[in-house]
């Protein structure tokens, strides 16, 4: 059945850039108000572009957290928006806003409470959270078989591949790009997108950039993230010496014009929705990736880009190098990867896939 016009949605989220799950909030903000729903945003920590962009569109955002962090003074905000404004379905993304949204749904009697998740949850905390839930998004089916012999009724688990919108022209030059990064507009660039934790693996994102400023001087990276392992990460860099020829962001609004100037984006761990991946591939960029279930999903082998085993490590960097030094190869593999992400992983699928799962009648507390 259609949701009927007016229904109000509150989205909840961490601050994000636009891409990954910052590029799906966007597009979930913007795909519900063209469907005529009301449509709130809730922001649980700092930084990130998308609620600004949002804003900047008319649509309502609360700024509720005050730290980079989701906390509990942060989800007591929530709670009391949630209690005033009554939406009809409280929608969250990723691990962080599980609980916050089921005691927003609690809160705001006669709301129903979902979840867009791109990785499994971590221990039993999480766990019995997402059984709260009235419906769980998952991305692929193979985690929703994750879930199916866990949470008793199948018909709460939808699942809605990823979504990105075509590329628009970038707003910036390549020089200036470079100008307002600290990057050499000379050099050839990677980009990630990815939390500075344990599951991202960025040590081997590191040890890759040493290796492969060993065979190539005019590379330079881009790393956008937060997360515990800032300090940890920052040693690692200037102790195998990569430190100069990477800039470590927590945010950047230049996200998608340094995508798009890219010679490749890449993955080195479990990210949720692989980061940049999708959004370089959309941008024509070849996506190499250690093996997850976000690459498996995004990436077809030796067609769009590469899946690398995690051992041996050299792997990784070689084949980077690879696509590299073969110009011809990573055209190939780049208009392959933008084709991929028009048929694919389209925004208007996303949306009409996100409205069936909010709608469906189905979905029960």
């Amino acid at each position: 059945m259609p949701m009927p016009m007016g229904s109000s949605i509150l989205l909840v989220a961490r601050g994000l850039d636009p891409v990954g799950t910052g590029g799906e909030l966007e597009l979930a903000a913007l795909g519900l108000v063209a469907k005529g729903l009301r449509v709130v945003v809730a922001v649980m920590s700092t930084g990130g572009a998308v609620p600004e962009r949002l804003a900047a569109q008319g649509l309502k955002v609360h700024r509720l957290g005050t730290r980079p962090v989701v906390d509990a003074a942060t989800a007591a905000r929530l709670v009391r928006l949630a209690r005033r404004v009554r939406p009809d379905v409280i929608l969250g993304f990723g691990r962080s806003q599980i609980w916050p949204v089921v005691a927003a749904r609690v809160a705001a009697t006669g709301s129903r409470a979902m979840l867009r998740l791109g990785r499994p949850p971590i221990g039993l905390a999480q766990d019995r959270g997402v059984r709260h839930l009235d419906r769980l998004l998952v991305p692929a089916a193979d985690l929703a078989e994750r879930w199916n012999s866990e949470i008793s009724a199948a018909s709460r688990i939808a699942v809605i591949a990823p979504g990105v919108l075509p590329p628009t022209p970038p707003r910036l030059d390549r020089t200036e790009v470079a100008r307002r990064l600290g990057l050499d507009p000379d050099c050839r660039w990677t980009v990630a997108v990815a939390p500075l934790e344990p599951a991202s693996h960025i040590e081997r994102l590191v040890w890759a950039m040493d290796q492969l400023g060993v065979v190539r001087k005019d590379m330079q990276h881009v790393l956008v993230g937060a997360g515990p392992l800032l300090h940890a990460i920052r040693r690692r860099t200037r102790a195998q010496e990569v430190a100069e020829r990477l800039v470590m962001l927590p945010h950047s609004d230049l996200l998608p014009e340094v995508i798009s100037q890219a010679a490749v984006v890449w993955q080195s761990g479990d990210v949720s929705l692989g980061g940049c991946l999708l959004d370089g591939m959309a941008r024509g960029r070849p996506a190499i990736a250690v093996e997850s279930q976000a690459a498996r999903q995004l990436i077809l082998p030796g067609e769009t880009g590469r899946i690398v085993p995690a051992l041996p490590e050299s792997e990784f960097p070689r084949r980077v190098f690879g696509i590299l030094e073969d110009d011809a190869l990573a055209s190939r593999l780049g208009a392959a990867a933008a084709t991929r992400a028009a048929e694919a992983f389209s925004a208007d699928r996303f949306v009409a896939g996100l409205v069936t799962a909010l709608t469906d009648s189905n979905t029960h507390g």
